[in-house]
């Protein structure tokens, strides 16, 4: 954190320089424009590497318009979107060029795309690859959504070697599915009984044995949205002995508790679930010695009809696209962590899960990707105000710190004082 000066040209940070430094003339000769955002942080646009846009097919419930516009207005300036919950889901090269069709003229910042791995698409893996997806995502028990079945411990090391044949990753929904099927399982509005059904155990064993099938494979893996922290010595461990494994968590499970979740307030759903608070501790714990590397959202909304007060049938899903940031940081700085921790776990760790060198830092030769944040500037979340298509939120009424002034894609503005400029984002493949 340091007064300074970041020169732009052509989209690009071209130096970064002492603030009272002159500001550098351009190729015309002619004076730079300068602005200058006063006590406001500057901090690399944010990364967030796990957005369910489920544009087109279900974009009712989102949508690349609304998606965009709310990563914007919550410091986002490139997201990827999950191959699932659309329909087509991205398990092939034509289902990716509908989704980039779709994507393109709709993007207000850049967006990137996962392949999906599902047990009938081990041909479409290296040729999802060679068109740009950034890894592969799979399920290792039930999706919720009959078109993206799951690996079963077989079809995942098929998928997985041939993966890792050509160099890929392969990123993970890390639940057992027979430690769900023995698990109690209870309608109702009850959120204990929810919770019971989604035990720790069935993370901990799937993440176990993916750690023991990419050990075995030398494969590259992702842990997404880890909600046990039962499983981090694990983790810890197999990173020791050589396994290349990497581990994300959410805001949502970073600042809310199974103790504070209402009967009835299906908002709070997802799997797997927000669990206690001693366990939210050490995952903070984790973040703090490294072994989870980043924190993005897992922004899976829905229509409003579909978080019914039932537990068992709602739909399992956050929104928290827009509020990822303002969340992190209320409960970061309450724990005595920085905002360059911040900047790091939300934007430095994903663009490099992603292989994204040109995010993720501000220095030269990066794009000119900026979140201007007042830090100190509090408000209270009103779900209204939020750009995603279905206002559903399970932080409506809490007051965070840390307001987004402006948000820049390659050193223009996107977002500026609550008002959205016209879409400008590309579409971004993998090494490009």
């Amino acid at each position: 954190m340091r007064p300074a000066t970041i020169a732009v040209a052509d989209g690009r940070i071209s130096a970064v320089l002492p603030y009272d430094a002159a500001p550098p003339h351009g190729a015309t000769g002619r004076a730079a424009v300068v602005e200058d955002v006063g006590d406001d942080v500057v901090l690399p646009g944010l990364v967030d590497t796990h957005v369910h846009v489920n544009d087109p097919g279900r974009t009712a419930w989102e949508g690349f318009w609304t998606a965009t516009r709310a990563a914007a207005a919550g410091g986002v300036t490139t997201l990827l979107d999950m191959p699932l919950n659309s329909l087509p889901p991205t398990t092939t090269v034509a289902h990716l060029g509908v989704k980039r069709d779709v994507a393109r003229p709709k993007a207000h910042v850049d967006v990137g795309f996962w392949g999906g791995a599902v047990p009938d698409n081990a041909q479409d893996l290296r040729p999802l690859h060679d068109a740009g997806v950034f890894g592969f995502k799979c399920f290792l028990s039930p999706s919720g959504v009959e078109e993206f079945p799951e690996l079963d411990q077989e079809r995942l090391g098929h998928a997985l070697a041939e993966i890792a044949g050509f160099g890929g990753l392969l990123i993970a929904h890390a639940e057992d599915p027979h430690e769900l099927a023995a698990a109690p399982a209870r309608g109702g509005p009850a959120y204990a009984d929810f919770l019971a059904s989604r035990p720790r155990a069935a993370e901990n064993e799937a993440v176990t044995r993916l750690i023991a099938q990419a050990k075995r494979l030398d494969a590259r893996v992702h842990v997404l949205h880890l909600s046990s922290s039962d499983v981090l010595p694990r983790i810890a461990a197999a990173r020791r002995e050589g396994v290349r494994i990497t581990v994300e968590s959410c805001p949502h499970f970073l600042t809310l508790t199974a103790e504070e979740v209402p009967d009835g307030a299906t908002e709070f759903k997802c799997c797997p679930p927000i669990r206690e608070a001693a366990n939210q501790d050490a995952l903070w714990q984790g973040l703090a010695d490294g072994t989870i590397d980043c924190v993005v959202s897992d922004h899976s909304p829905c229509t409003a009809d579909l978080k019914t007060p039932d537990f068992a049938s709602a739909w399992g899903g956050i929104s928290s696209l827009q509020l990822g940031l303002p969340a992190i940081w209320t409960e970061a700085r309450r724990r005595g962590h920085t905002l360059q921790d911040v900047a790091r776990w939300m934007s430095t760790a994903p663009a490099a899960l992603a292989g994204l060198s040109r995010k993720g830092a501000i220095e030269a030769g990066r794009d000119a990707d900026f979140t201007v944040l007042a830090p100190d500037r509090t408000f209270t979340v009103d779900p209204a105000e939020l750009h995603h298509r279905n206002q559903v939120t399970a932080y409506a009424g809490r007051t965070l710190h840390g307001v987004v002034v402006s948000t820049w894609l390659r050193g223009t503005p996107i977002l500026r004082d609550g008002v959205l400029a016209e879409p400008s984002g590309r579409l971004l493949e993998r090494n490009n």
